[in-house]
């Protein structure tokens, strides 16, 4: 279905810009979007503390902290998003950190720095460090490893305990004389430009927490910028998540959870003179990684819905090229971009993203941005049937979906939720067919209004739909009552009718007690209630107290999803 004829929500231009001499290209197109990725591997990790990425051997090497024992892991990973390692530590592990020629990998652990060799996954060093609780950062610059340590008897101290820097020398970590508040972060510098990044986080106590530059050529670390990023009144404090050198060694992108994006110049760490784009509204800034061709800046960040949490786009902020925006959300997915969770392979061709969901759940997406995406959008008004929707029944919620460019290879899906007085419920997926018509399937069960927001998250070729609401009245399930009677009775023999009582929508929680009452010439009384049946069926036995005609009243007075009933039936008593 090719729908190109209407408009479009930027004119769609095609970027010729291959990744780092490869075949993959990225398009000029509208902002594109997709909800998955080429491959999605669910990480058997509880704890997330860093990412590297092995071009040389095209691995991909992803560190848990701790598991319920203390010991930490670092599982290892392919290029297709494949498990093919895993490297255990007896002690938590935290940052992770390749040479430049990924020949040796370095894992941080409490008392030491392991580092491994990367064509075998085996053992090369153990290298003795300070003691740390509170998370080793690891960063190799200068043509050594980096480190922080810091000792604390709680965990929860470690935000404001005084951080030290160190520096992998003779096989020994060892203190540079470098310290500061905090869970200092680090983060090389360009290849080959024998600089270290430092910053201090927002929870670090520090009223203006700040950002460093250090030249690491000698044997000491000499800083030779440094910068604060608050006002004269303290506002504009930087709260870091991530760091980025571009590999030409001009900038340096910092990912700021209250200010979204910075770019600043990387020799003073002032503000460079175009910035990027503000991220989404609603998305708050977690990690941003540079293409190892210095052509492309990943932002990635935490935003509900369809919101997106990782944006592709030119490195240069002045490239108004619209980035391609992927929105992750739901099981399947996770639910944003985990800080400190991008990483490119050296030639571009792949960007690895960490992302998180719920307390301990993390995936590795492995994304090859495509060539061309195309809009989608909701066409016409969604309907609903049956027109009459009451609580406890089926409800088809339909719509159609259009598409521009070639029909997609798999249905697409469209995802809905239902808002009501006790909430918003998730509805799950419902299949397009090739005609772009859907039903999403419900079975409400609150009286009163239920709005519908239906949503198209995108795939990896084509882009979000803007959401669409539908609000539809629930109204109480009927029920019914029928009276079978005789139509005529003696005062002796009494009176005997049978009934039906039947209830649509959700089941009674207990059998419905029905009201009788028998009105007579000498006036209208109450009888004995009666209680259905299982099966629905119920008597009235009376004997009548006069002659002639006496009607009796048989009736149900609802509940909160059901409306009430009433039946009667006249019978003439003889004497």
């Amino acid at each position: 279905m090719n729908t190109a004829h209407g408009s479009r929500r930027l004119a769609a231009t095609l970027l010729a810009a291959a990744l780092a001499g490869t075949a993959l290209t990225v398009a000029a197109a509208p902002a594109a979007h997709a909800a998955a990725s080429d491959a999605v591997a669910k990480l058997p990790i509880s704890s997330y503390s860093g990412l590297a990425v092995d071009s040389v051997h095209r691995r991909v090497y992803v560190a848990d902290r701790r598991d319920d024992n203390g010991a930490g892991t670092v599982v290892v990973y392919d290029f297709q998003g494949q498990k093919v390692g895993t490297l255990q530590h007896q002690s938590a592990v935290s940052g992770v950190a390749l040479s430049e020629d990924s020949a040796t990998l370095y894992v941080g652990e409490r008392g030491r720095v392991v580092s491994y060799d990367t064509g075998t996954l085996q053992e090369s060093g153990a290298h003795g460090a300070a003691y740390d609780t509170c998370g080793r950062q690891l960063a190799f610059a200068g043509g050594t490893v980096w480190s922080t340590d810091a000792y604390v008897f709680q965990d929860y101290l470690c935000a404001t305990a005084s951080t030290a820097l160190d520096r992998l020398t003779d096989g020994t970590v060892s203190r540079t004389g470098w310290n500061d508040v905090g869970r200092l972060e680090l983060a090389p510098g360009a290849r080959g430009q024998n600089r270290l990044l430092m910053g201090q986080p927002a929870d670090s106590g520090a009223a203006n927490p700040f950002l460093a530059s250090f030249d690491v050529s000698g044997t000491t670390p000499v800083r030779d910028a440094a910068r604060r990023f608050a006002d004269a009144e303290g506002k504009g404090a930087l709260d870091l998540k991530d760091m980025a050198a571009s590999p030409d060694g001009g900038r340096v992108a910092v990912a700021d959870a209250a200010a979204g994006t910075r770019l600043l110049n990387a020799g003073d760490l002032s503000d460079a003179p175009v910035q990027y784009p503000a991220l989404p509204a609603g998305a708050t800034s977690t990690a941003v990684a540079f293409s190892g061709d210095g052509k492309y800046l990943a932002r990635g960040a935490q935003a509900a819905g369809s919101t997106p949490d990782l944006l592709v786009q030119s490195a240069d902020p002045a490239d108004g090229t619209p980035p391609l925006e992927f929105a992750f959300e739901g099981s399947l997915d996770g639910n944003g971009v985990a800080p400190r969770g991008l990483a490119w392979s050296q030639d571009g061709s792949r960007l690895f993203a960490v992302t998180q969901g719920g307390t301990g759940q993390y995936w590795l997406h492995v994304i090859q941005p495509p060539a061309v995406q195309y809009d989608t959008r909701f066409a016409g008004d969604l309907t609903h049937s049956p027109a009459g929707a009451v609580a406890g029944e089926p409800l088809a919620v339909r719509g159609r979906l259009e598409w521009d460019g070639p029909a997609p290879a798999e249905p697409l899906k469209v995802t809905a939720v239902r808002k009501d007085a006790t909430g918003t419920h998730q509805l799950g997926a419902a299949t397009v067919k090739d005609d772009g018509t859907f039903a999403v399937l419900d079975e409400p069960d609150v009286v009163g209004e239920a709005t519908y927001t239906l949503s198209f998250l995108g795939d990896l070729t084509h882009r979000p739909a803007t959401d669409v609401t539908h609000t539809v009245t629930v109204g109480k399930a009927p029920s019914s009552i029928a009276l079978t009677a005789p139509a005529e009775a003696t005062m002796s023999g009494g009176v005997h009718i049978t009934g039906t009582f039947t209830a649509q929508g959700k089941a009674l929680p207990e059998r419905a007690v029905l009201t009788v009452r028998r009105t007579d010439r000498l006036g209208t009384g109450t009888l004995s209630s009666v209680t259905v049946g299982a099966d629905g069926t119920f008597a009235v036995d009376d004997l009548p107290r006069t002659r002639r005609e006496a009607t009796y009243t048989v009736s149900w007075a609802g509940d909160d999803l059901h409306t009430g009933a009433t039946a009667s039936a006249t019978v003439y008593v003889r004497r």
